[in-house]
């Protein structure tokens, strides 16, 4: 996701002097952002993440920035798990100068469809349902947020990535390492329930390997300002749709 955003912010053709990083993910994004000479800060809500990256511990939906502190905002791999979105995406857009941009990425609608059949399996054994995975936010619920915060220009997409696990315990030591296990506080698993999952997980397998899907959302928005372009007035056409459309003799 870090990565992805770095060549995404190498497409647009504007400087950006200050800018901050929502979340620890790594070192390509400050590395894209040192190579482009932009100052940067990174707030994560975990100690941790933000003792090492020596920044700002903090809630997304509780940003602790002056309004219109930065130009450039970035977010790789958190939106998915910050209890207010709607809020969260409000501040980010009032911390960004006008026509500051946002680029952020995060598991969407559709990630985890085996994980997901195999904790059912796992809530079977144990009698009663229990949450086990976030809330996932489809690619038009996103657009639409994005535009209820506030943000111009907003585009939301949304790209597939398939892993192959050997093994039940992999998947779970992965999305354990990668800070992506749930914060819901569901009750752990008996060691029966364990076993049911593990079992309908590696039922999946195809050659020694269960294949799981990660749909990873991304989000662009600007911070409204006077000098963006703007939509046309809708009836304001000259040309007929129909007319750019018939074939050609």
């Amino acid at each position: 996701m870090a990565e992805e955003l770095a060549e995404r912010l190498d497409t647009v053709q504007r400087d950006f002097s200050r800018a901050l990083i929502l979340g620890h993910s790594g070192d390509a994004l400050p590395r894209a952002l040192e190579s482009r000479t932009i100052t940067h800060i990174t707030a994560d809500p975990g100690f941790s993440f933000a003792e090492s990256d020596g920044g700002i511990q903090c809630d997304e939906d509780r940003l602790p920035f002056a309004a219109e502190s930065f130009d450039l905002v970035l977010s790789a791999g958190l939106l998915d798990t910050v209890n207010d979105l709607p809020g969260a995406l409000h501040l980010i857009r009032r911390v960004l100068r006008p026509d500051g941009l946002f680029l952020g990425a995060c598991l969407g609608a559709g990630s985890l469809p085996v994980l997901r059949s195999a904790m059912h399996e796992a809530d079977m054994v144990s009698g009663r349902a229990a949450p086990r995975i976030h809330p996932q936010i489809d690619i038009r619920a996103a657009g639409d947020l994005l535009g209820r915060a506030g943000f111009a220009l907003q585009v939301a997409d949304c790209e597939e990535l398939t892993v192959r696990f050997s093994s039940f315990g992999r998947l779970i030591g992965d999305l354990r390492g990668s800070a992506n296990s749930s914060l819901l506080g569901g009750p752990p698993l008996s060691k029966s329930a364990y076993a049911a999952a593990a079992a309908a997980f590696e039922s999946a397998q195809v050659d020694g390997k269960t294949a799981e899907k990660f749909a990873i959302l991304y989000l662009t928005g600007w911070a409204p300002s006077p000098d963006q372009p703007k939509a046309a007035v809708r009836g304001s056409g000259t040309a007929s749709l129909a007319d750019v459309l018939k074939p050609k003799s």
